[in-house]
């Protein structure tokens, strides 16, 4: 790849970035391969010829990986119908389909079809959606489409009455929590993205058509915004939030026109949610130093605050809150593990768990606040979700439905809690699945999975395309390196800004201990990364690439430097708190240039490296892993290949198809299957 010097100077400091030249971004729209300057049009069709070549002998392995996948699946379920008033809604992956159809189910048990997704993907090369919900008052049903691949959303709605499908918002809407009704269901608020894809507006168009009237504009680029509906539908709700601060403006039910109420200014350090709960207001919030979270009542009217419901524990993060009319559920992590607390208005608790090494539950959306049940998913790295049931009352369980898979054994595997010890010290939590039979010699081949940012977690969920290459004799592994929140916000800052380094060092030792328990050896382990996660593995990857057999990185955030550098970047004004802010911070500026990828890549024998990029995606851009595959082209001494993949109709994510979802990562264990050959 050619280098083209660009030395830039900043803070008193200089470096050179030769491969600048790779960024490309319009003036306007979208990017696409027709309009992209001729010198990077070139260099990405030489990619492209590159990795078709170097990927061209893995292809059978990569069918036969595919293949596995589409039979395995070929029994699954879909997520049972939830009730929502008179109606229970539901989607489902039709037999042989890529897509997915939404519906519901009346009283008299006849089935009404709402969004058949195949037929609104024809024409178009990507096609994902998000946001599906009905109106409070059933009539309606929204939600938001991207036909484009840039998270740019059109908004839809249907009328179940006539059947026809309107689009209110033709383009710029942000779906991902960025719409819904009012409760009367005569409205639908909605949130727009501006001309750098940050969400600035919220909006509130009629859903009997008319132009929309502006409800909010934020004004700073540091935060983040969302919109919904309190559970017992007093509120629409606005939240306003960054790393370290939120604040959160309702509007009435009995007055939806009006001005959003701010129920607490925003503070730098201190952030809360609200919710509402038998007459009164819920907020959940950290501050006063309740870092893990804790429970408080506030006056509906004065917004003055009460007694405390559910007080601060330290190591016991208090995750999401569902009030129901006669319980109020939350879903906590105590010693890494999920459980559900079920809390009566008197304020006795009853808590549901799980007795395996490992798993992970979910509250799922849309719950009828008067149900006399909360609706559960469970999953483990061995067993398909599963819906239960639980009584608020007695707390009894009832299973509604399990995902059921062609010719796959849960007791063929085995899950193990593991721990590493980091170079400071700390004990470093691994999940580990195997199956029963897997030699403990060191010859058996391992994925390492790590993410380590933002304070998500890596919980250890079901994952299909994970047992087929474990079918094939590898060992599967999750890193629950700092950065998330798997034991507390602790563990999260600990993997945060100056201590970002936690996490790559992390990572390194739990390969490490995986290899001295015998579990794995050097040069059998396969780095894998995404977005953040691929910042991790390239990290590793630079501390110690004589470890791994391959690394793989998924829209990978690499760039470090450069890419905190650009202000006018849609997310780097609110991910300051997180990353640090090289273009004011000098402490900044050395840390992440100390620490990114791309800047630390050094004349050593690395293993094949392959990412992966979308062409319109606009929080990882596709330059930033194409400059880690350059510099690893020209520094490394292995002669590994390093390839890199751009998909010209892909953002951030990849169309929202079952079959495009299984063929990625069947290229992604074929790849890794090569490495250790």
């Amino acid at each position: 790849m050619p280098r083209v010097d660009h030395v830039i100077t900043q803070l008193g400091r200089q470096r050179n970035d030769p491969y600048s030249w790779l960024k490309y971004v319009p003036a306007k729209g979208s990017r696409s391969f027709e309009t992209l300057p001729p010198m990077i049009r070139k260099q990405l069709e030489a990619e492209a010829n590159y990795g078709a070549a170097m990927l061209a002998p893995i292809r059978p392995e990569r069918e036969r990986l595919l293949s596995a996948m589409l039979a395995r699946a070929g029994g699954g379920v879909s997520a049972p119908p939830l009730q929502r008033g008179a109606w229970r809604y539901a989607s489902r992956l039709p037999e042989g389909g890529e897509h997915a159809v939404h519906y519901r189910i009346g009283a008299d048990g006849k089935e009404q079809v709402l969004v058949e997704e195949a037929q609104r993907a024809k024409g178009h090369a990507y096609y994902r959606t998000t946001g599906h919900q009905p109106s409070p008052d059933h009539r309606y049903f929204a939600w938001a489409e991207d036909v484009v691949g840039n998270d740019r959303h059109r908004l839809c709605v249907l009328d179940t009455r006539t059947g026809k499908v309107s689009i209110p918002v033709e383009t710029d809407a942000y779906g991902y929590g960025g719409l819904v009704f009012s409760p009367s269901s005569a409205w639908l608020f909605w949130i727009w993205r501006d001309a750098r894809n940050r969400p600035t507006r919220l909006y509130r168009s009629a859903v009997a058509g008319g132009d929309p009237v502006l409800v909010y504009e934020e004004a700073d680029a540091a935060i983040f915004m969302q919109i919904g509906r309190t559970a017992a539908d007093g509120f629409v709700r606005l939240t306003l939030s960054g790393p370290d601060t939120a604040e959160v403006r309702l509007i009435a039910a009995m007055d939806e026109t009006g001005p959003p109420r701010i129920v607490r200014l925003r503070a730098k350090g201190v952030t809360y949610g609200i919710d509402e709960w038998q007459g009164a207001l819920l907020m959940v919030t950290d501050e006063e130093g309740a870092m893990d979270g804790k429970i408080v009542r506030l006056d509906p009217r004065t917004l003055k605050a009460g007694p405390t419901l559910v007080p601060h524990r330290s190591g016991v993060p208090i995750l999401s809150v569902v009030p129901f009319e006669s319980a109020l559920v939350r879903l906590e992590r105590e010693n890494g593990l999920h459980r559900i607390v079920l809390r009566q208005d008197d304020g006795r608790e009853r808590t549901i768990g799980f007795p395996e090494a490992a798993y992970a539950l979910e509250l799922p959306e849309g719950q009828d606040y008067r149900a006399p049940t909360v609706r559960i998913a469970y999953e483990s790295p061995v067993q398909p979700r599963h819906w239960i049931d639980v009584d608020l009352a007695s707390g009894s369980q009832h299973l509604v439905a399990a995902e059921q898979l062609h010719g796959f054994d849960p007791d063929a595997y085995v899950v193990e809690r593991l721990s590493a010890t980091a170079p400071d010290g700390v004990d470093v939590p691994i999940t580990l699945v195997s199956r029963r039979d897997a030699p403990k010699d060191g010859s058996a081949r391992l994925l390492l999975y790590g993410y380590g940012a933002y304070g998500i977690s890596s919980d250890p969920v079901f994952s299909l395309p994970a047992t087929v290459l474990i079918d094939k004799g590898w060992r599967y592994a999750i890193a629950h390196v700092r950065g998330g929140s798997e034991k507390g916000r602790r563990w999260f800052l600990d993997g945060r800004l100056f201590a970002k380094r936690n996490s790559m060092t992390d990572f390194v030792a739990c390969a490490q201990t995986l290899c001295r328990g015998g579990y794995t050896a050097p040069k059998r382990v396969v780095a894998f990364g995404l977005s953040a996660g691929g910042l991790l593995v390239g990290g590793a990857m630079n501390l110690a690439p004589e470890l791994w057999a391959g690394v793989i990185a998924k829209v990978p955030f690499v760039d470090m430097l450069n890419t905190m550098s650009d202000a006018d970047h849609p997310l780097v004004p609110l991910f300051r708190p997180d990353w640090g802010d090289p273009l004011a911070d000098p402490k900044a500026y050395d840390y992440i240039a100390s620490i990114s990828p791309y800047e630390n890549v050094r004349e050593a024998a690395y293993p094949p490296l392959l990412c992966t990029a979308g062409l319109k995606d606009d929080r990882v851009s596709y330059w930033e892993p194409a400059k880690l595959v350059a510099q690893v082209r020209r520094r490394s001494t292995s002669g590994n290949p390093a390839i890199l993949l751009v998909n010209p109709d892909a953002g951030h994510q990849s169309s929202g198809d079952q079959r495009a979802e299984f063929d990625e990562m069947a290229r992604f264990w074929a790849f890794a299957e090569n490495c250790v050959a």
